[in-house]
């Protein structure tokens, strides 16, 4: 995987498409990076003691990297990736 922690990326694909973030966590093993701010969904939690009100949270999910570019802070424009041996 060629997108790690605290790159800026841009998102390609999806409900999202055009929005850029930072990656706050990847999961290698299954392909896909946290982003901030895209792929929220709202989750409702019960309340845990008596007395006290269930709320609705926002998560930030997983999505894949395919859907994902790296994005060039300075230039606006996308950018490509290749490793060297």
């Amino acid at each position: 995987m060629k997108i790690h922690k605290n790159d800026n990326v841009l998102v390609i694909a999806g409900k999202d498409k055009g929005k850029t973030g930072k990656v706050v966590k990847a999961i290698p093993k299954e392909n896909k990076v946290v982003v901030e701010g895209v792929g929220m969904v709202k989750k409702h939690q019960r309340p845990t003691r008596s007395g006290q009100k269930g709320q609705v949270i926002e998560k930030a999910m997983p999505i894949h990297v395919s859907n994902v570019r790296l994005a060039d802070v300075k230039k606006p424009k996308k950018t490509k990736v290749a490793t060297k041996a």
